[in-house]
């Protein structure tokens, strides 16, 4: 039992240095404020927006963690609209609009990414950004993962600490053969799914048909797949991220 007792008290004192505090949040939503100034700044992405997703969004972000963003852009009703050769078009607009700003360090374009990507340093807090083009599914997985945060904290609380371990570990990284933080998330849910009582539910109670399916269409009928199931899964989570 005391064996019990210390480790306890010492996963407790790891989250508490790990989490995030109310100045991390604050630090992520100037970010996010600066870029859309960035991009109402650019003549060719008029009305487009900016909006957060990955680990920001699902709130399983530690202190350090990067900040994943994503540009959506207006050019037509659908989201195949803005093909991969016109988002790194775009990419190298919002690269030069961000070297002409002004405290954005180690800018790096990634054309040849699966998702063109461009990747930063802000000056606030030295949080790294990763920014890609209409990544509608990057918002859809962030948003699960924070409604699975929000039937049970413990889930939170585990998808840090494996990430942590991962990262002492050196066993956090992709381009060395090892996991993503994506990767590391997606086995805490299945060993939540399996404790006897399983703590989480089967996914397809959340969401019960092919997402991927659904997100054909026009924009405003895939930004609808975020809200379809929820009032009836989760009651009072279908006003998240609105």
């Amino acid at each position: 039992m005391n064996s019990y007792r210390q480790i306890e008290s010492t996963l407790k004192e790891i989250l508490e240095v790990i989490k995030p505090l109310q100045e991390d949040w604050v630090t992520r939503f100037k970010i996010i404020d600066e870029l859309r100034e960035i991009v109402r700044s650019i003549e060719s992405l008029r009305g487009a927006t900016v909006e957060p997703f990955g680990s920001f969004v699902s709130n399983l972000f530690t202190r350090w963690g990067d900040l994943d963003i994503s540009v959506e852009v207006s050019y037509g009703s659908c989201i195949s609209s803005a093909g991969k050769k016109q988002k790194q078009t775009i990419l190298k607009e919002l690269l030069r609009a961000l070297r002409k700003k002004g405290g954005w360090l180690g800018i790096q374009f990634i054309p040849s990414a699966r998702v063109p990507i461009l990747k930063s340093v802000s000056k606030w807090q030295n949080i790294s950004c990763d920014i890609s083009i209409d990544n509608l599914q990057g918002q859809i997985k962030s948003k699960f993962l924070f409604w699975l945060c929000e039937i049970d904290g413990r889930f939170r609380d585990m998808v840090l600490l494996v990430k942590e371990w991962a990262k002492a570990n050196g066993i956090n990284n992709p381009k060395t053969g090892t996991f993503n933080s994506y990767s590391l998330t997606l086995l805490v849910i299945f060993h939540f799914q399996t404790c006897v009582p399983p703590i989480l539910p089967p996914l397809k109670e959340l969401y019960p048909t092919n997402v991927v399916d659904d997100l054909t269409g026009t924009k405003v009928m895939q930004r609808d797949v975020l809200h379809k199931y929820v009032r009836l899964t989760l009651p009072g989570l279908d006003h998240v991220g609105s």
